[in-house]
């Protein structure tokens, strides 16, 4: 049965507010996250029954939002600037998951993983398949090795000197997959 219209307004408000307070501090509750977006408690309750509800739709949205921004970047911008936006995208929701804290238990992030890493290894290949095509990017690359070199882009250390090394490096990967 579909949501009423302010239903799924509250629903969305909600996510919204969730991923900006759980980016801020991965221990924020429930409550003030309901009272940062405008509901009471029942409201927050009746859409995510539980903590963990709710960090894993957050980072679930996040995920299928950057899969699915992929193709939109290949409209406006060349495969490797398309790239290059693309993994700094994935580095701040990876941040973000840092952020959502002890909320993903290890079985729970075992199943997160699994439902997202298609899309995101999907959207990677329809940027490289586009560079290829190009001739921007070398032929051949697979995916799941270019999100393996990635890993060291949202493993420095948080604040400016750390997002000036990610720029480094980053620089590194796109340089490293050129044709």
């Amino acid at each position: 049965m579909p949501q009423r219209s302010d239903a799924q307004q509250n629903r969305e408000r909600i996510l919204s507010v969730a991923r900006e307070a759980l980016t801020e501090d991965g221990d924020a509750s429930l409550n003030s996250i309901a009272k940062r977006a405008g509901v009471g408690p029942g409201t927050l309750y009746r859409h995510f029954p539980n903590r963990e509800s709710l960090v894993l739709e957050v980072f679930r949205a996040e995920v299928h939002k950057l899969a699915d921004w992929a193709p939109e970047l290949l409209r406006t911008e060349p495969p490797l600037i398309a790239l290059r936006r693309w993994f700094q995208r994935l580095a701040s929701y990876i941040a973000i998951k840092r952020g959502l804290g002890d909320a993903l238990t290890a079985a729970t992030h075992d199943a997160v993983t699994n439902e997202t890493y298609g899309p995101v290894i999907g959207a990677i290949a329809v940027i490289l398949r586009a560079g290829e095509a190009d001739g921007t990017i070398r032929p051949d690359l697979d995916p799941d090795d270019v999100l393996l070199m990635m890993g060291c882009v949202w493993r420095v250390s948080p604040g400016p000197a750390g997002e000036k090394q990610a720029e480094r490096l980053l620089d590194l990967i796109i340089d490293s997959l050129r044709r």
